[in-house]
């Protein structure tokens, strides 16, 4: 094994005093490109959190230009694409917001069309699932529809990672409102957790969420809710606890 470069060093040592990152349960490899100052990031990681956390990190230490993010996801429970794909479109297909979508699916070399939109629209989902990376594109009618769609996918067993590469048109500007908006759907969504007992914050697509639940593990998902949603950059979880 090539003896680690400085800055692959500096990279692990900022690793280590992280407390979302276990790099003893979850290690994360680093291939630095000196010449290009470009760092590869790859490991499987325990969550969203460990995985936006990294990347954030990395970015931050000197003499890197460019981190390429590699990392995926430990999925809630090891599943085959298929299975992943399927429960994926199921959720689609029911969510009431993307009626107006036409939902296709990548399965076994061709694409299938679930559901053809009733109505005269160009907006389409279209999903591919592979090693359990989960990858959408097509066309959506605004941001909120492309962030629930992208949320929906990490929701699934089986997900590992999700590339949201869907166009929102006519294009739309985001902004702060945007990103907490869509957070209050996503929560509101959730079956695990009382959205009405949280309260939303975003400043500068920094999310912080306040509030009282009732438990850890109930303030945990919410705060993972938040990483999901394309566009965030950081999340403070300020939410209490009753037990």
């Amino acid at each position: 094994m090539p003896e680690m470069t400085s800055v692959e060093k500096a990279v692990m040592a900022a690793f280590e005093h992280d407390r979302g990152i276990n790099l003893h349960r979850h290690p994360i490899r680093l291939e630095f490109d000196i010449i290009m100052g470009a760092l590869i990031l790859e490991g499987e990681v325990e969550n969203i959190i460990a995985k936006k956390r990294a990347f954030d990190i990395a970015s931050q230490v000197e003499g890197i230009q460019g981190v390429m993010d590699h990392l995926t996801v430990a999925p809630s429970e090891r599943r085959g694409d298929g299975a992943t794909r399927d429960s994926l479109i199921q959720e689609l297909l029911q969510e009431p917001a993307l009626l107006l979508c036409t939902i296709r699916a990548h399965n076994k070399g061709s694409m299938e069309t679930l559901r053809e939109a009733t109505e005269m629209s160009d907006n389409v989902i279209e999903v591919f699932v592979n090693e359990g990376i989960i990858q959408l594109n097509g066309v959506v009618p605004s941001l909120s529809h492309k962030r629930l769609a992208g949320v929906l996918a990490w929701w699934t067993p089986g997900c590992r990672d999700v590339i949201n590469g869907m166009r929102v048109t006519p294009p739309e500007a985001d902004n702060d409102d945007e990103i907490a908006d869509a957070l209050r759907l996503v929560l509101e969504k959730d079956p695990l957790i009382h959205a009405d007992q949280i309260g939303i914050r975003v400043k500068n697509r920094i999310v912080t969420l306040t509030g009282l639940v009732g438990n850890k593990e109930e303030k945990k998902m919410a705060e993972l809710d938040a990483w999901y949603l394309l566009g965030v950059n950081k999340v403070v979880n300020n939410i209490d606890t009753r037990h």
